[in-house]
């Protein structure tokens, strides 16, 4: 192995193994699927952001005025900390409310310059005036703008003891209060399990869940609903087992919002609960909440069919029977859509989701078939963008491993095995010969030759084509179970695309 071999390469090499040792359990398989979903989605997961900085359209020209008149007025940092401490609640007010705009001007926020002030402990200090609730708000304001920024700037926010205060806030009888209190909390909370954990265990949920009524406005809600994202994000650890439960009953009622922004909030919620093992999976299955996830498959926001894949996706990667309820829902149903949808990511999910489905028991797989999805997954193999087909090479080899006999001889009927072996051939350039010889050495030539008489005229004239064209000896064999590297776009640069054991069909 190639010690400059990327992790990407690793996980592949590692993932095919897995699937050809045959000692393999299906539990295995899809343990591995899941870790390499870990790698797939590193770099877009966190799409959905995890802070958030209020800088509101309102107040946007008023504020870059603001701006400009401090710093024409040359009014220094010193001076605005100064007046945060006057016994004169105007000029206090008015003090706050600076750093407040400085902290929401659109480019560059002094964070820093405002932390090295000493400004921290007085806005903490503010959030404690229920006499001023003005000046609870502006402070509120404040803090969370810093904390929407580094992790070492959140971290500033937690030290100056600022939690407590804001999850007193949380029961202001000023709305305006609370939903500032349940933004600082939301980006706090985002910073981390550490963050979060010690938010949960000064008892946020309660009093956040209680803010989900008819009568909460829309914005209020997105912001509720977002930090309850938060809450269920990060995996090492998953959030208490007690958390989930508290959230579970919430997450149901909001999957039914017509908003989408919350309704895409609740289903990666369920995302990052169902990515976090089989026993939160569990967890969600019990809640009920799955036969409303599963028709969102098919909404007509992009935002909300990814998230929805992304949750169900997740649950197939548990056990058989975890598995079984998402397809009890029809969920099969809505992958012609997917697999056919114009944005390549939606296909690859898709694809990702079926392998899982593939991996599982023969009446999972005689599903797959059934539904008439194994001729899209193998037009994807030939079609799809690059990481489109390496999923579909999965599902087609999990399918060859976890399949009947008769469900197996249906996918050579699609000729996908032949395909795949000409595709490889033809592709591997320089690196041709060395494919052929580990054919040949895991006795695949013999079988070849007999596909020549094969009834199907394709069929024999693609493997007359494959022994003329790569073969010159009559004295080897493979049985033709196609392989992760299908499709013809796996570059064979190097032995490393190649399990040390060769190609065990």
């Amino acid at each position: 192995m190639s010690a400059n071999m990327s992790d990407s390469e690793k996980l592949d090499k590692q993932r095919l193994k897995n699937f050809k040792n045959k000692g393999r359990d299906l539990e295995t398989m899809r343990r591995q699927r899941t870790e390499v979903v870990v790698e797939l989605r590193k770099n877009k997961r966190d799409e959905h952001l995890l802070k958030r900085r209020n800088v509101p359209h309102e107040d946007i020209c008023d504020d870059s005025d603001a701006d400009g008149d401090f710093r024409s007025q040359n009014t220094s940092l010193e001076a605005i900390v100064q007046n945060a401490t006057s016994d004169n609640q105007g000029i206090q007010l008015s003090a706050v409310q600076a750093a407040r705009k400085l902290l929401s001007s659109d480019r560059n926020p002094p964070i820093d310059d405002l932390i090295k002030s000493g400004i921290l402990p007085i806005l903490v200090h503010c959030l404690d005036r229920d006499d001023n609730p003005s000046l609870q708000f502006e402070a509120a304001w404040a803090l969370t703008n810093i904390a929407s920024g580094t992790s070492e700037q959140t971290q500033a926010v937690v030290q100056s003891n600022a939690v407590p205060l804001f999850l007193r806030l949380l029961h202001s009888p000023h709305q305006n209060v609370c939903e500032q209190a349940v933004w600082a909390l939301g980006n706090i909370i985002g910073d981390g399990p550490q963050c979060r954990d010690y938010v949960i265990s000064l008892g946020v949920v309660k009093p956040l869940l209680s803010f989900i009524s008819p009568s909460i406005p829309i914005t209020f809600l997105r912001n509720v609903t977002w930090v309850m994202v938060n809450l269920c994000r990060h995996k090492d650890p998953p959030p208490p087992m007690e958390t989930i439960q508290e959230i579970l009953p919430a997450l149901c009622v909001l999957i039914h919002h017509t908003d989408v922004n919350i309704l895409v909030d609740t289903v990666w919620a369920l995302s990052y609960l169902t990515d976090a093992g089989n026993e939160q999976i569990q967890m969600v299955i019990d809640s009920g909440i799955v036969p409303y996830l599963v028709p969102l498959l098919s909404h007509q926001e992009v935002k909300v069919q990814t998230a929805a894949l992304r949750a169900v996706g997740n649950i197939v990667t548990g056990t058989d029977e975890q598995t079984q309820v998402v397809l009890n829902c029809d969920a099969l149903g809505h992958f012609p859509a997917l697999l056919t949808h114009p944005k390549e990511k939606i296909n690859k999910e898709a694809v990702w989701f079926l392998s899982n489905i593939t991996a599982g028991n023969q009446q999972q797989v005689q599903a797959v078939i059934d539904a008439n999805l194994v001729p899209m997954i193998i037009l994807l193999l030939d079609k799809g963008d690059f990481g489109t087909q390496k999923e579909a090479a999965w599902a087609i080899s999990n399918l060859t491993i976890s399949g009947r006999k008769e469900q197996v001889a249906y996918l050579i009927q699609q000729q996908v095995v032949l395909d795949g072996l000409s595709n490889i051939l033809k592709m591997a350039d320089e690196e041709a010969e060395t494919i052929a010889n580990l054919i040949e050495e895991c006795g695949g030539l013999e079988k070849i030759e007999q596909l020549q008489n094969h009834e199907n005229e394709d069929i024999y004239k693609l493997a007359y084509e494959i022994i003329d064209q790569f073969f010159s000896s009559d004295d080897i064999d493979e049985n033709l179970v196609p392989e992760a590297i299908q499709g013809g776009t796996y570059n064979f640069n190097s032995s490393t695309n190649v399990p040390a054991e060769g190609f065990q069909f």
